[in-house]
């Protein structure tokens, strides 16, 4: 059965970047949010196998939504995704949970390696 997966950027091309790589991978992109606030709401409606989160978003960066989500579902999947040079950022998101990193721009095999990685 094809994993569900939440993707949330607040850049539209990024969402349809993502989800383009997933859906040709055979994963089902199940929902999109352009903020943490949104993903936050999203995950607790949709369920989904793994969030794809952005860090640096609008109303509420990637970090507290990860943290918001793990506060709710212990077993949430998160694999958190951002531009070079966010060390700090990085190493807080896997403090607070996360299950992977992925850096911008995108290289479809290390999106599919992390995925693969997480959630089978």
């Amino acid at each position: 059965m094809a994993k569900n997966i939440l993707i949330s950027d607040d850049a539209a091309f990024m969402r349809m970047m993502i989800k383009d790589i997933l859906t040709k991978n055979g994963y089902n992109v199940v929902g999109e949010a352009e903020n943490g606030k949104v993903a936050v709401d999203k995950y607790l409606e949709l369920k989904p196998d793994l969030v794809l989160m952005d860090i640096t978003m609008p109303e509420m960066d990637g970090i507290e939504a990860l943290k918001a989500i793990r506060a709710k579902d212990a077993n949430a999947c998160v694999i958190m995704c951002s531009a070079m040079g966010q060390q700090a950022m990085v190493i807080e998101a896997i403090q607070s949970g996360a299950k992977d990193f992925i850096v911008k721009p995108f290289q479809a095999e290390r999106v599919l390696e992390a995925v693969k990685k997480v959630i089978g």
